[in-house]
């Protein structure tokens, strides 16, 4: 029953992902050609989800955005979680002043919001792509991870089999390696599904005040073509919305999932 549980709450991303690479790949439109003459149209067969701005085709639009802000989220959250977790589980195993030090370096950077210097860091950036968006995020998605970690290694620091690691006089770098870190894992990865739709929500924000990528393959795009024509294309705004609501909103689902499958104890 659990798993067949956890399986529901994963089904949805895995249902988003399919459609997004399949509609990117199959559907031949591509997201920035323009037809002017199809230039906030209604739904149609020729048009499935209709045109925004300038003729684009809807349904190009979000699927590429969707398969794009899901590479972006996916490669972020691996550097987070490949750098957070050894960070603070190391910490976590030392304890002390080293513990400490990493601790007020997460709350130093999750104290800033992230949007907030993104904003800055795309604002002094010519022309931003998704490589200054993903190098942005990179710079704090890691602290959750490293917190998470930390917490976990400083309650199995003091286990059984660690101590007796440490009786054999097995090297610290071992025990991290050997016990500490195969343990830890599984709690650190529910933060993995937060953390990717953390920065799906701000991908779309900074597309949506134009600090996007230049091609204007994005869902935050797709947002501010929706105000733009809200009220002679409400479908343009429908669309967007909908999308955004359910790529963050799947995310969190596989999140839960995921603390389904490692953290059973918890519910």
């Amino acid at each position: 029953m659990k798993s067949r549980g956890s399986a529901v709450l994963f089904s949805p991303s895995l249902v988003l992902l399919c459609v997004a690479l399949a509609g990117s790949q199959l559907w031949s439109v591509p997201p920035d050609r323009l037809s002017l003459e199809f230039a906030w149209a209604s739904p149609s067969w020729e048009h499935p989800l209709g045109s925004g701005d300038g003729g684009v085709d809807l349904l190009a639009l979000v699927s590429h955005a969707t398969w794009r802000a899901l590479g972006l989220a996916a490669a972020v959250s691996l550097v987070g979680f490949f750098s957070g977790t050894p960070l603070g589980a190391a910490a976590g195993l030392m304890g002390g002043r080293s513990e400490r030090w990493m601790l007020r370096a997460c709350d130093l950077v999750q104290a800033f919001p992230s949007f907030l210097l993104a904003l800055a860091v795309l604002s002094a950036v010519r022309v931003p792509s998704r490589w200054h968006i993903g190098a942005v995020f990179c710079v704090s998605v890691w602290a959750p991870f490293a917190r998470i970690a930390a917490a976990q290694a400083r309650s199995l620091r003091e286990a059984q089999f660690v101590e007796a690691a440490r009786g054999l006089g097995m090297a610290p770098r071992r025990v991290l390696a050997r016990h500490i870190v195969p343990n830890l894992l599984g709690p650190v990865a529910v933060q993995f599904g937060t953390a990717a739709a953390g920065v799906v929500l701000g991908e779309t924000a900074l597309g949506f005040v134009g600090l996007g990528p230049p091609d204007g393959v994005s869902l935050g795009a797709l947002l501010e073509q929706g105000t733009l024509g809200m009220l002679r294309a409400p479908h343009v705004l429908a669309v967007g919305s909908v999308a955004v609501i359910l790529v963050s909103g799947s995310l969190q689902i596989a999140s839960e999932g995921l603390r389904r499958v490692f953290v059973p104890a918890s519910h």
